[in-house]
């Protein structure tokens, strides 16, 4: 665990790309769609690299191939029940458009804390299992928190809370990423040979994010964009992780 420092603080600015997503809105306004699409493709694109190309070969060459299927399917059932709670549901009951606002504010921002966790797991298992993976992975992740960041902020101001609460808030959805990553380093030193485990679930965690989630919603954005977005993204990490020392 001789990169805990390191693992700690690239999950921490990974997180604190939500508070940058957020500070934009809260200065600038909600940037064109086309952007959105392209940030959200490109981290789609890095995600599906990463596991296509460093996550899932790892996982198979570190453990047997049962612990890899378990780790990758609970993955993905993990972040499926994360993003439930990014669901705004359905109330009869006949709320303001300040009120419904504001609810979905802080449902996206409970979901993205929690889908958060995962995503700092990635960036810590990743890292002990090839030295710079996980900065690859983090780069991926600031890109997908970016437009999180955005997309929590955005009802809030148009909700009129104030906007020092808001900061407060995607601030402290930051540090669900490092404490993510901090439960990854946790859950390797604590379980004998789960290396490949938790590489898997890092996998299955990034799949449906990738095609749950980016991938439609960049779509719905910009789908010129989106492909354009996605292409680059893949390619970058394909050609980066090429260099990348063993």
């Amino acid at each position: 665990m001789h990169d805990m420092f390191k693992i700690l603080w690239i999950s921490t600015i990974a997180g604190l790309a939500t508070t940058l997503g957020s500070l934009l809105v809260l200065l600038f306004g909600r940037p064109q769609e086309r952007v959105l699409a392209s940030l959200l493709a490109g981290a789609g694109g890095i995600m599906l690299a990463v596991v296509t190309i460093d996550l899932l070969p790892n996982a198979w060459q570190s453990g047997p191939p049962s612990q890899v299927g378990a780790g990758f399917a609970l993955g993905l059932i993990f972040m499926f029940l994360a993003a439930k709670r990014l669901k705004v549901p359905n109330n009869t009951l006949p709320l303001s458009r300040r009120q419904r606002l504001k609810r979905t504010g802080l449902l996206i921002a409970t979901g993205i804390a929690l889908h958060d966790i995962p995503e700092g797991m990635a960036i810590a298992v990743s890292q002990e299992a090839a030295p710079g993976l996980g900065l690859l992975i983090a780069m991926a992740i600031t890109l997908h928190n970016l437009p999180e960041g955005m997309a929590t902020t955005a009802p809030l101001k148009m909700a009129q809370l104030r906007w020092w609460k808001i900061l407060l808030l995607n601030i402290a959805i930051a540090f669900f990423t490092p404490l993510g990553a901090l439960l990854g380093l946790l859950a390797l030193e604590n379980v004998q040979h789960s290396l490949a485990f938790f590489l898997a679930l890092a996998a299955g965690a990034m799949t449906f994010l990738v095609f749950a989630e980016l991938i439609p919603l960049s779509r719905e954005r910009h789908p010129n964009y989106a492909l354009l977005g996605g292409t680059i993204g893949f390619i970058f990490f394909a050609l980066i992780s090429t260099l990348l020392p063993a």
